[in-house]
């Protein structure tokens, strides 16, 4: 009985952790596309003004 309590605990604290990690990984996701968004209109505003980077 000790071990089945014992392996319902570890599966418990795996799917814990799995479910923080989806949680953060979700959250990387939506930073990610908002950063590529803002590069995109970053990247037109510079075409359509015609301005060339300095270098």
């Amino acid at each position: 009985m000790n071990a089945l309590l014992l392996i319902v605990g570890v599966v418990a604290i795996v799917l814990l952790f799995v479910g923080g990690f989806t949680q953060s990984l979700n959250w990387l996701l939506w930073a990610g596309v908002i950063l590529l968004i803002l590069a995109a209109i970053g990247w037109i505003v510079r075409t359509v003004s015609g301005r060339t980077p300095s270098t």
